[in-house]
């Protein structure tokens, strides 16, 4: 039987994720202890993100839930405490942010944390916050015209991949003598244990306990899937072997691995790891 066999939570947009043994499955994504995925994003003046794309050492900003606070470390850096609890509405600073297409309201943090986020990346940059009132709705194209809505993930608010299919990819590198790779490069949400390689991709629900999800697009490889999670550099690099069977036509050739889904019921329930996971195939 399939089960759940990792679960990772990412409190700032391309910055390091929280492993966790259980979260909570909500509309917008995994949330514990009142943490969302992708509540939080790294800006420049002009409010667009930042990622590890054009920003590797964002990889080595890790977050820890420390009582009421998010604890974010860096190396050679004093820790930042950011309070968990939401700013007051009505007012709290505010700035509009940009996650490719989307506009999305936010939260502007403060200047303190912008002076420590401006040294962690090496660049002028703030942290932004979700803000309570924002609506950032995702693309129906995909989703066969079901509503769903995200954060600030780069499009939809889950990502599952299969271990099998990690195991595949390793497999390739192996055999051209290159070191295999951690899932973290890829940094999924939910990892599958059980199935075979890519059968994620032909999944029409998973369900885990009472909590349904529905695959419904493939995820587009950037260059990060390049970047040691571990180092904040570059290397080994797998998007060459992706490039020879990863390719999906449907995508205008991009490189895919991992599918982003929808909760489709199941809101607020909790997932644990080691749960098993009914796959139902859409064929």
């Amino acid at each position: 039987m399939p089960t759940l066999s990792a679960i990772t939570l990412y409190p700032i947009k391309s910055c390091a994720g929280l492993s966790l043994e259980e979260a909570t499955l909500t509309p917008l994504g995994l949330m514990t202890a009142q943490i969302y995925d992708r509540e939080w994003m790294v800006v420049d003046s002009n409010g667009v993100a930042l990622t590890q794309r054009e920003h590797p050492r964002m990889a080595l900003i890790k977050p820890t839930i420390k009582g009421s606070t998010l604890e974010v470390q860096a190396p050679g850096m004093l820790r930042l405490e950011i309070p968990l609890g939401l700013p007051d509405p009505a007012v709290a600073p505010t700035l509009q942010t940009q996650v490719w297409d989307d506009s999305v309201l936010a939260y502007d943090c403060d200047a303190l944390t912008a002076e420590w986020f401006t040294k962690a990346v090496g660049v002028p940059c703030r942290l932004a916050r979700f803000h309570a009132n924002a609506e950032r709705a995702v693309s129906t194209t995909w989703t066969n015209g079901v509503q769903a809505s995200t954060m600030f993930s780069d499009g939809y608010p889950i990502l599952v991949v299969g271990e099998a299919s990690l195991q595949d990819l390793n497999q390739k590198l192996l055999a051209a003598g290159r070191q295999a790779l951690p899932m973290n490069r890829f940094r999924p949400n939910l990892v599958i244990d059980g199935i075979e390689a890519f059968e994620e991709d032909y999944a029409e629900t998973l369900q885990i306990g009472e909590v349904t999800l529905k695959p419904v697009k493939p995820c587009p490889r950037c260059p990060m899937p390049s970047i040691d999670q571990a180092t904040g550099e570059y290397g080994p690099d797998p998007m060459d072997i992706l490039q020879s069977y990863r390719a999906k036509p449907e995508l205008e050739g991009a490189l895919c691995f991992g599918m982003n889904s929808i909760l489709i019921s199941g809101e607020d329930q909790r997932v644990r790891v080691g749960q098993e996971i009914e796959v139902t195939l859409a064929f």
